[in-house]
């Protein structure tokens, strides 16, 4: 929008996109009012429908910042993966680690896997949103790709759709079970398929 074009107001529209995937995250999409928004970002009420043209604009915003936060935490651990072929355990401890490990704190809170976890739900109820989850989702599978491929193996489009269906699954399962370890259950589940859906590569 024309609101946001100045220095001032790039400034204003993004601590209000940061707000509002704040909120997402702590509380899921029904956290996200403007109100809330506005005051989070210490912004006048009125600024979340200057900058933005209705709630759901906001929202898909809120959705990609905390979708490319995620990717640059995922991004953070495909740095440290080096060039070399990996068996079976490697491969999966590499996936596993990227695509849920990130999530978890170091004293065990899985805020960020569970709030990942909501908006797969959140996508399918929102239909508006699914061109930034077909975004964000590319850019995943771009990370996958890259780390299956400096682990020496190889993938296609449907098993990388299926693994990365596994490992989703793997989560949401773990978390709705008492106890449960979802990092452990996703190795447990990738382990039976990875050389199935990720061969290594031929030479």
């Amino acid at each position: 929008m024309t609101a946001a074009v100045t220095p001032k107001g790039e400034r204003r529209r993004g601590a209000l996109v940061d707000a509002a995937a704040d909120l997402l995250l702590e509380g899921g999409l029904d956290a996200v009012r403007h109100r809330a928004v506005a005051a989070r970002a210490e912004l006048p009420l009125a600024s979340t429908t200057y900058y933005f043209e209705s709630l759901d604009d906001l929202v898909a915003a809120a959705v990609e910042t905390c979708g490319n936060r995620e990717l640059d935490l995922m991004r953070s651990r495909l740095v440290e993966v080096t060039q070399r072929n990996r068996g079976v355990t490697a491969t999966v401890e590499v996936l596993v680690d990227m695509l849920i490990g990130v999530f978890e704190s170091e004293d065990g809170t899985r805020e960020l896997l569970v709030s990942r976890c909501e908006r797969f739900v959140t996508f399918a109820r929102h239909p508006e949103l699914r061109e930034t989850q077909l975004r964000l989702r590319a850019q995943l599978e771009d990370l996958i790709i890259e780390a299956l491929r400096r682990s020496g193996r190889e993938i296609d489009q449907i098993n990388l759709r299926q693994l990365v269906c596994v490992v989703d699954g793997a989560a949401v399962g773990a978390l709705s079970a008492a106890d449960a370890n979802p990092m452990a259950f996703a190795r447990d589940m990738l382990v039976q398929v990875i050389d199935v859906l990720a061969p290594m590569a031929a030479r």
